[in-house]
C-alpha cells in the first residue's frame, strides 16, 4: 500500500481543491491520502463526498497541520486520524484562524509602510476564505511584480528578518499535540529537517515532542535522502515514535509530487501499522 499523510488544499494554501487532490492521488497510485490543511478542516468533507462520487480507490484519512510555537521556531504538528467534528477541537482550531488574521494584518501593515499598497484586501482576496497563510501573501507579491517566485518573495520580504516578517504567535507545541489527542488523533512531528535545527536542537525538540504525547515524526518525506530518511529514524526510536510518509504536497512540481519516494525499509514501523485500514488489506 502506498500511503501519503501529508497535503495541502485550497482550503488552506494548496491549490487543488479537495476534489481535484483525491482525484490526483488516486491517479498517482496512493492508497491512503490525509489531507492535513493548516489549522482546518474545511475540506475533508468535500474530499470524502469527491472519492464517492468519483468512486476512487482512496481511503482518506482526516487530518490537520497545526502551526505551533517552541522555543523562538515554528514547529508543525500533523494530526491523524482526528475527529473532524469535535467541537472543542473546532474551538480550538477557530483560536488559531484568530492568530492568522491577526499576523496577517500586521504583515500587511509592515508591507504597505514599505510602500506596498492594499495588501491585506488582495490577500484575502487571493486566499478566498483559506486558511491565512504567508504564501498568500508571496503569491500577491509576484502578482504585482515585486518578484519572479515565492521563493524570491520570501527571500525579500517574508523571511526572518525581512520587512513583511513577523513572529509567530501560534500556540504551544504541547498545547497543540494535546488539542490532536483530545480530538481523538494521532500527533505526529512534521518535516523536522525542515526546521534547519542543528543536531542537538532537533534531539531537544523530539524529546518535547515525545514528552508530551506525541506519537510519530514524518520519516519519510519530500526530498529526504536515505541518509537522512536513516538518521531521523534512529531519532524515533530513542523516544519510542514510530513513522509517518507524508509528500507535504501543494502543487505539482518537478520536485514533488503526491506519494512519490514516501518508502520505508523494512526494520522501519509505520504509523499506520495497527489501522483497521492496514489491517485489512493485510488480512
Amino acid at each position: 500500500m502506498r500511503f501519503d499523510l501529508h497535503s495541502h488544499t485550497t482550503c488552506s494554501d494548496g491549490v487543488l481543491t479537495p476534489a481535484q487532490l483525491v482525484a490526483r492521488a488516486a491517479e498517482k497510485g496512493v492508497d491512503v491520502l490525509a489531507i492535513t490543511d493548516h489549522d482546518t478542516v474545511a475540506g475533508l468533507a468535500d474530499a470524502q463526498r469527491a472519492i464517492t462520487a468519483q468512486q476512487l480507490a482512496l481511503q482518506l484519512v482526516n487530518g490537520v497541520e497545526i502551526s505551533t510555537a517552541w522555543l523562538e521556531f515554528e514547529i508543525h504538528i500533523v494530526g491523524l486520524n482526528i475527529n473532524p467534528e469535535c467541537p472543542v477541537f473546532l474551538e480550538r482550531l477557530a483560536s488559531q484562524q484568530q492568530r492568522r488574521y491577526e499576523r496577517a494584518e500586521e504583515m500587511a501593515r509592515r508591507l504597505e509602510k514599505n510602500k506596498i499598497p492594499d495588501v491585506l484586501s488582495n490577500v484575502l482576496r487571493i486566499a478566498d476564505g483559506a486558511a491565512l497563510t504567508r504564501t498568500h501573501f508571496a503569491r500577491y507579491l509576484v502578482e504585482i511584480g515585486k518578484a519572479p517566485n515565492l521563493n524570491g518573495v520570501f527571500k525579500k520580504y517574508l523571511g526572518r528578518g525581512k520587512t513583511g516578517y513577523v513572529p509567530n504567535n501560534w500556540v504551544a507545541l504541547a498545547d497543540a499535540v494535546q488539542w490532536i489527542l483530545d480530538a481523538g488523533g494521532v500527533p505526529v512531528l512534521a518535516h523536522p529537517l525542515k526546521y534547519n535545527l542543528n543536531g542537538r536542537y532537533l534531539t531537544r525538540l523530539t524529546e518535547a515532542f515525545a514528552a508530551a504525547g506525541g506519537r510519530a515524526i514524518e520519516v519519510a518525506s519530500a526530498q529526504i535522502t536515505p541518509v537522512q530518511k536513516r538518521q531521523v529514524w534512529d531519532l524515533a526510536k530513542k523516544f519510542g515514535l514510530t513513522a509517518s510518509a507524508g509528500s507535504d504536497f501543494h502543487q505539482p512540481t518537478p520536485w514533488n509530487e503526491l506519494g512519490k519516494h514516501l518508502y520505508f525499509t523494512d526494520d522501519i514501523v509505520p504509523v499506520w501499522q495497527q489501522w483497521p485500514v492496514f489491517r485489512a488489506t493485510q488480512a
